[in-house]
């Protein structure tokens, strides 16, 4: 064998040693590419099948209107005093008119500022509503924000745009409930809200049903979705909503804006008068605006120098 055909040989060998060790290093490659495919199917299933478990489960709740002040949170001697002892939340005008059940056992109740709705006038006449556990630790407030409301109801030319600030215990972030300013005649009404949830912010909207005995509201998505919903009991005299929310949304600021708004919802046509008639009073040059301080302090820039 001459020196070329064994140099011809030798490069012959080296080539198919090549092409067998390119070989083995693909189907390895390939061996390994299916085994992270299976992987990666494997965990979306997981998480699919987590996420259709969440949206299987529902979370309800309810929230009963009391007629009368006999109560077990209020009647008796002292026990206002007590309750202010609780929580510097429950101010001495605090009216606890509904509570919530979960699970067949009482978890909250809901109160109003009595005397700043009832006895005031003007833009003294505020709506505070504060959402209060069992033992009355404070959970979060909603405060009518008359400002607001009054600039978006001159806005809207007169139709009235209610605005709702809600802050909620252990959180960074105000969530604003607004009833939306595009309502015709005998058409469901809108509230919207969002909350921040690890950076992004969630959108959610409150859509009244078109048919609707007892003040029914759906909880809609930012996809569309009806992921909740308000049934409003018929026949109560104080009145009754029986609320549930889709398992995968049942964060504790919805749910708490969900029991919150409930309770607005007895005083829904009251509030959207009193706007449109401050608005009115306002445009006609009758009355000179003036907003309270408690309510002038959730205005303030955060970023002012102090």
């Amino acid at each position: 064998m001459t020196a070329a055909q064994k140099k011809n040989q030798v490069d012959v060998e080296a080539a198919t040693a090549a092409a067998d060790a390119a070989r083995d290093v693909r189907n390895e490659v390939i061996e390994q590419a299916e085994k992270s495919k299976a992987a990666v199917s494997k965990l979306e299933k997981t998480k699919s099948a987590a996420t259709n478990a969440a949206k299987a489960k529902w979370h309800d709740f309810s929230v009963d209107v009391w007629i009368t002040p006999f109560n077990s949170i209020e009647f008796g001697f002292w026990k206002k005093d007590r309750n202010r002892g609780k929580s510097r939340q429950f101010t001495t005008d605090m009216d606890v008119f509904a509570e919530i059940i979960e699970n067949g056992e009482r978890t909250g109740v809901l109160g109003y500022r009595k005397e700043l709705w009832n006895d005031a006038s003007g833009m003294e006449k505020r709506l505070v509503f504060k959402l209060f556990s069992e033992t009355l630790n404070w959970r979060a407030s909603m405060d009518l924000m008359l400002g607001r409301s009054i600039q978006q109801t001159l806005g809207a030319r007169g139709i009235a745009v209610t605005t709702f600030s809600i802050n909620t215990s252990n959180d960074d972030y105000v969530i604003y409930l607004e009833r939306s300013a595009n309502k015709w005649p005998l058409l469901p009404e809108y509230f919207s809200f969002f909350i921040m949830d690890g950076g992004e912010p969630k959108f959610y909207r409150f859509r009244r049903d078109v048919i609707n005995l007892g003040g029914d509201y759906s909880l809609v998505d930012q996809l569309g979705e009806t992921v909740g919903h308000l049934d409003g009991a018929v026949l109560t005299i104080g009145g009754k909503w029986r609320g549930s929310v889709r398992g995968d949304h049942a964060d504790p600021r919805v749910l708490m804006v969900m029991k919150l708004f409930a309770g607005m919802i007895v005083f829904n046509g009251e509030a959207q008068r009193h706007v449109k008639t401050l608005s009115r009073e306002i445009r006609a040059g009758r009355l000179t605006p003036d907003l309270q301080r408690q309510e002038a302090d959730l205005y303030m820039n955060p970023r002012r120098v102090r």
